[in-house]
């Protein structure tokens, strides 16, 4: 009996092994996520500083690009406006954007005359409109201040409804001007279709819904109603030529075509007023040699500091506030 009184007690070492491996495993991991946090939080400070970095750069560099640039010549200028591109909602020569451009220059007490410069094949005939409208009021709220047009190397169908609405037009004599028509694009897979075996299933409610679909082939009375529509553009688009151009245009047939001529040939047809450029306007007919540009250009660093804004918000939100799960 005293033998087994004085039995050493069995080794609970094993049964505490668990315990340990796992304690020493649970501060290793909570030890990796908190670093994993401190890497992303500085992270998140160099890529914003980088972008602080790149915002300064490009305002020192370019801040008219960034449109942020704000005329602050004293004294009597020469505003300009350009009109480049398409002419279309949500483009650079929108009538938003033009219109925009327009009103500062115009409503600047410094400005002595206004350019508009053009470089564009047309575009949609409302926005042109727009525009034509807006020069029209503006030359009646400000008349001691002309609007010349200076083309460029392009003025066509749309392009030339606005710029007929200057006091005069200047171009180069290889600027192409002119295009005085309407057109609508389309195509037929009619005989297409047909011989690929493909049936063609559409299914409408009303008699011309299915006007111009390029799958089924055109009928007369519908090509004959897209005829009068383009017809009825042609000729308010004539109108308005004759408006802005009056006794300056010249009896020629040709001249509502759609034909388009060298600036040197629409000066003899009475499209253009006179040969000249942007310098040469400013100076020897608005007599303000010194040139303000108010077109009005996308903010990108409005927008980059609105993207930048969003993506730290979020990511304040995803790293600081919200649990990390991995």
């Amino acid at each position: 009996m005293d033998n087994d009184t004085n039995k050493p007690e069995p080794s609970n070492k094993s049964a505490d092994q668990p315990d340990w491996a796992r304690e020493a495993l649970i501060k290793l991991a909570s030890a990796s996520l908190e670093e994993q946090r401190r890497a992303r939080h500085w992270g998140i400070f160099f890529k914003l500083l980088g972008f602080a970095y790149l915002l300064i750069l490009l305002y020192l560099l370019s801040p008219l690009k960034l449109g942020l640039y704000e005329p602050e010549f004293a004294g009597k200028h020469t505003a300009l406006v350009d009109l480049d591109g398409i002419i279309a909602a949500d483009t650079l020569a929108s009538a938003e954007n033009v219109i925009a451009g327009l009103r500062a220059a115009f409503d600047d007490k410094g400005t002595a005359g206004v350019i508009l410069r053009i470089n564009s094949p047309g575009g949609s005939p409302v926005q042109a409109g727009q525009i034509n409208d807006e020069i029209y009021r503006l030359r009646k709220r400000h008349p001691n201040i002309p609007l010349y047009v200076v083309v460029s190397d392009l003025c066509a169908s749309g392009a030339l409804y606005v710029a007929v609405a200057a006091d005069k037009i200047y171009a180069d004599k290889a600027s192409l001007i002119g295009s005085i028509g309407v057109r609508m694009d389309s195509f037929g897979l009619t005989r297409a279709i047909h011989k690929l075996g493909i049936e063609r299933r559409l299914y409408t409610a009303g008699k011309h819904k299915a006007l111009l679909d390029p799958f089924l082939p055109v009928k007369p009375a519908e090509r004959a109603f897209i005829q009068s529509l383009l017809d009825q553009i042609h000729q308010q688009f004539i109108a308005v030529i004759k408006k802005g151009r009056g006794a300056r245009l010249m009896d020629d047939k040709s001249l509502f075509s759609g034909l388009i001529w060298t600036g040197q040939r629409a000066k003899a047809l009475g499209l253009v007023d006179s040969m000249g450029d942007t310098g040469f306007v400013a100076r020897q007919v608005i007599g303000a040699k010194n040139v303000v540009d108010y077109t009005h250009r996308p903010n990108y660093l409005q927008w980059i500091a609105e993207y930048i804004g969003a993506a730290f918000a979020q990511g304040i939100e995803t790293h600081l506030v919200q649990p990390v799960m991995r």
